[in-house]
């Protein structure tokens, strides 16, 4: 049962959470040569080359730690396929818009890590932009039919108190009790050094120079690759390709469809900085633009100050002259000052950081901080230019331990939930099968299944 759970935990990983988009990249560009129909689930088919390509990404996922049958991958393919043919039965309503916004989120991952999304095309084998956003949108409808019906489904399911106590008692008497990880909470506080008015006029200056001598004949690219900030400029000359769709910030898709060809922008202002941008192309809803972008500097004694401020604020706090919360309101920079400065986990939406997850960088800052107390100031410079000092406090800190009722209630609860969950998709999968036509191919016409998927007389 744990094997099976285990699996399907990245089966769901990979199913729901957009197929194209989040998975490890490599798989799904090589070339795979097995294909074939492997199972037809009521219009739905699942081939040969994904369930390869499925075990593959769970066992690479799992880091070898997962080892999966083509059975066993088969019959959870099969599972998404029966809940995505009966959500279009229920009439499930998809809208577009989360659709577009999920399609989108995907082109942006893969942009981050090609470098552009004609390399994105060129590595999935599509023809082009449109080809490929065409295949997203179809995988991404059904990813969301599946999590509807899903929800759907288990829409009414809940846990009393009993049956969480039943459910830890449970695997206490099984000798499964869960170990739950080191976890710690964390908050900030970030001054960040702010360029002076002088210092972004002269930025505009420079920006306004380089226009006219680009104007007057001068090479974009030239002037790109000795000026911009722009880390990839040394790999494309500050040149990208920019469709509405795109994952580039909103002043640059703005400035990349009012330009005219060959003509160069003013200096405009985004997160990143300043910018020019000249149009070099223009091919249906596509620009092919290039852009210069440069980030204000902050002088070394503006930054000492900054830090000398930051290490004033902790002695003030270490001395009792002032709270974290009172130091956070008053003095800190970041988006985090509405919540205390307390920092979210962006892998979980939570502000609980699991010790063994954390980036080594970050772990080496915080991990040795006893609760209460704080690190001492330090640098970091964002991609978007912005250089600060920031310092954290250790808010809380639990240490692994197996799990208690009554110290890890909530934990226990949302297993307890997700085990009621499950088992009410497998009792509405037994009763949905017999009503949905499934025909598997001779390759694997000798799997046996958890389910009745081949409608055996007698199971």
């Amino acid at each position: 049962m744990q094997h099976r759970t285990t699996i399907s935990k990245y089966i769901k990983l990979l199913v729901f959470t957009l197929f194209f988009g989040f998975t490890g990249l490599q798989v799904f560009a090589q070339k795979v040569k097995i294909d074939g129909v492997a199972v037809v689930i009521g219009k739905n088919i699942v081939l040969e080359s994904d369930i390869a390509k499925f075990k593959q990404e769970v066992e690479l996922r799992s880091e070898g730690k997962v080892k999966i049958t083509d059975c066993e991958m088969l019959e959870e393919l099969m599972q998404q396929k029966l809940m995505a043919h009966h959500a279009i039965i229920d009439s499930v309503v998809v809208a577009d818009s989360e659709i577009t916004s999920r399609v989108d989120r995907s082109i942006q991952y893969f942009t981050q890590q090609y470098g552009s999304i004609e390399k994105v095309v060129k590595a999935y084998g599509f023809n082009d932009l449109e080809d490929l956003k065409k295949e997203l949108t179809t995988v991404q409808t059904e990813n969301v039919l599946i999590e509807k019906e899903q929800q759907k489904v288990t829409e009414k399911v809940d846990v009393t108190p009993e049956e969480v106590r039943l459910y830890y008692v449970g695997l206490k008497e099984k000798g499964e009790l869960p170990q739950f990880p080191a976890e710690i909470e964390l908050a900030q506080i970030v001054l960040k050094a702010i360029p002076t008015e002088e210092e972004k006029e002269r930025i505009i200056a420079k920006l306004t120079e380089i226009k006219n001598q680009i104007e007057e004949g001068s090479s974009f690219k030239m002037k790109a690759i000795i000026n911009s900030d722009d880390p990839g400029v040394t790999n494309n000359g500050g040149q990208y390709t920019v469709t509405k769709e795109s994952a580039f910030i909103k002043e640059f898709k703005e400035m990349a469809f009012t330009l005219d060809v060959g003509q160069v922008s003013k200096p405009f202002k985004s997160q990143f900085g300043y910018h020019i941008m000249q149009l070099h192309e223009i091919k249906g809803n596509t620009r092919v633009a290039s852009h210069i972008l440069m980030q204000p500097e902050v002088p070394e004694e503006k930054l000492k100050e900054i830090k000398a401020k930051a290490e004033k604020i902790i002695l003030d706090i270490r001395e009792n002259k002032l709270t974290f919360d009172e130091a956070v309101i008053q003095y800190s920079d970041d988006d985090t000052k509405s919540n205390g400065g307390l920092i979210v986990n962006p892998s979980t939406g939570e502000s609980k950081f699991d010790l063994t997850r954390m980036d080594p960088t970050f772990y080496a800052r915080v991990s040795d901080l006893k609760k209460g107390e704080m690190t001492d100031p330090f640098y970091e410079e964002e991609r978007s230019g912005d250089k600060m000092f920031k310092f954290i406090l250790m808010k809380g800190r639990t240490d692994a331990h197996i799990a208690d009722i009554i110290e890890d209630y909530v934990k226990i609860q949302q297993l307890a939930l997700q085990k009621k969950k499950e088992e009410t998709i497998t009792k509405w999968s037994k009763e949905k099968i017999k009503d949905t036509y499934i025909k598997i191919g001779k390759v694997h016409a000798n799997c046996t299944f958890d389910k009745n998927w081949k409608k055996e007389v007698g199971r």
